[in-house]
């Protein structure tokens, strides 16, 4: 949900790296300890670039899951002078005041998060990511704009986002340069995917003029499509801010990244961003987006991710293919390719696959099924061969209209009464069903539903946002 942070990514004892106190600088903390709070905001000032670090490094500390020592800091004008020092030359400084900021930036209170912002907290963490080369910093800051960015609930916050200067520019070069490295299973990397992710959402709806592209009474005009066409035409070749959000270059790099990594957090936002890139039936994603992935060969990429072991990857690629499957030539080659894997996910009656997915995800699964064999006989008949019916009909509730979308097909009726299956299969059943499901959505279509990205159980790890200085 929007509004709050994102969790982390865990890896058996996997935490993200604490920032470290500088050699010697541990006593000069504990001298400090017994001071007030406005003198070690003080010492932010102070001629000696040390004394600065530590000071930083003793608010990092401080604030480490303490909302009063936040408040207390943005009270005394603490957070202007730390996004000051972002611009400090000297590396020591930089870091220690962005683990500050990042650990103030963490946690439900948005005054402090405003604050941040309200001093130009966001284009001099912009300028810190271009010119660092310190993977440490580069964590540092990405956690603290992902904090700053999952705090933005709404089209108008989402669009202030976007038009950021130099923001979507930033955590690109960042990400294409971990890609050319081939050092994509950071922090770093995870954070700029995540909140590529968030600000892909909804871009089908909120981008300016956005409602032009929706209009369906005047698709049939000249007058409408000429501006549109030249539009994207201008955004392709001279991309600027948020419409580097939607180039083809960018679905280039989600499907590095979907190739390459191991990170599941980093998996999920790929492919949530590729789903956001892919819904709805603006000029983007019916002109290029849906066809650009199946030119640079990314529907095998996502099709073999749905073997993942993660819940979290599958349900998000099963999205993803249900959304690129509204193009006709995708449609054919997913049902082609993809349909015995989609298959392998669903439950068997009360037993579960192997992996244990979620009740969400096997309604995604059905979903996707559902746009794939929805005016496609053959992919209909790609799911019979795929030995489905005999699942969607143990879970009939959950999957009844993959079920009465196959019994239309009058000619497969056939294939169907050979294998022992009648009319009745295909019919809602009175029994309590199989899965207690959240909700099913039986009309085809575009999914857009795609979560900002966060998980279900939030709180829980958190210490990769919001870290202590030990």
């Amino acid at each position: 949900r929007e509004g709050e942070e994102r969790h982390p990514y865990i890896h058996g004892m996997y935490s993200a790296p604490l920032a470290q106190p500088e050699r010697g600088s541990m006593a000069s903390l504990d001298r400090m300890g017994g001071r007030h709070l406005p003198e070690v905001i003080a010492m932010l000032g102070h001629p000696i670039d040390p004394v600065k670090s530590n000071a930083a490094a003793y608010l990092q500390h401080l604030c480490y899951e303490n909302d009063k020592i936040k408040k207390d800091v943005r009270q005394l004008k603490g957070i202007p002078v730390l996004v000051g020092l972002l611009d400090h030359p000297k590396s020591e400084v930089h870091r220690k005041a962005c683990g500050a900021l990042r650990n103030i930036s963490y946690g439900k209170d948005n005054d402090n998060k405003v604050a941040i912002k309200n001093c130009d907290g966001i284009p001099a963490l912009i300028r810190l990511l271009r010119k660092t080369n310190d993977m440490e910093v580069r964590e540092l800051i990405t956690g603290t704009l992902w904090n700053l960015n999952v705090s933005s609930d709404g089209a108008e916050a989402r669009r202030r986002l976007r038009e950021c200067e130099g923001l979507v520019d930033a955590l690109l070069h960042a990400l294409q340069s971990a890609v050319g490295k081939k050092d994509m299973d950071n922090k770093s990397v995870e954070n700029c995917v995540c909140i590529m992710r968030n600000l892909s959402y909804h871009v089908h709806k909120e981008v300016p003029g956005a409602e032009k592209y929706q209009d369906p009474s005047a698709l049939t005009s000249l007058s409408f499509w000429l501006p549109i066409l030249t539009s994207v035409f201008v955004s392709l070749y001279f991309p600027a801010g948020f419409e580097l959000l939607y180039q083809p270059e960018v679905v280039r790099l989600y499907l590095s990244l979907l190739t390459e990594s191991q990170n599941y957090n980093t998996l999920e936002a790929a492919a949530g961003a590729l789903q956001n890139l892919s819904a709805g039936q603006w000029t983007v994603s019916t002109g290029y987006i849906r066809a650009t992935v199946r030119k640079e060969k990314g529907l095998p990429i996502l099709v073999e991710l749905l073997r993942s072991d993660s819940d979290k990857v599958v349900r998000a690629v099963a999205i993803a293919l249900r959304n690129l499957s509204i193009d006709r030539r995708n449609k054919d080659l997913i049902g082609s390719y993809a349909m015995r894997d989609l298959v392998s996910n669903l439950p068997s009656g009360q037993q579960r696959p192997a992996k244990n997915l979620e009740e969400d995800t096997v309604v995604a699964i059905l979903n996707t099924i559902h746009e794939i064999v929805t005016d496609s006989s053959e992919n209909a008949r790609s799911l019979i061969q795929a030995q489905a019916i005999e699942k969607l009909v143990a879970i009939n509730r959950t999957s009844v209209h993959v079920l009465q979308t196959v019994w239309s097909y009058k000619e497969l009726r056939n294939a169907l009464a050979k294998d022992g299956w009648n009319k009745s299969h295909f019919q809602v059943w009175n029994q309590s069903r199989p899965l207690q499901i959240m909700s099913i959505q039986s009309v085809p279509g575009y999914d857009d539903t795609t979560l900002p990205l966060m998980e279900k159980n939030q709180g829980q790890s958190a210490r990769v946002v919001e870290c202590m200085l030990l």
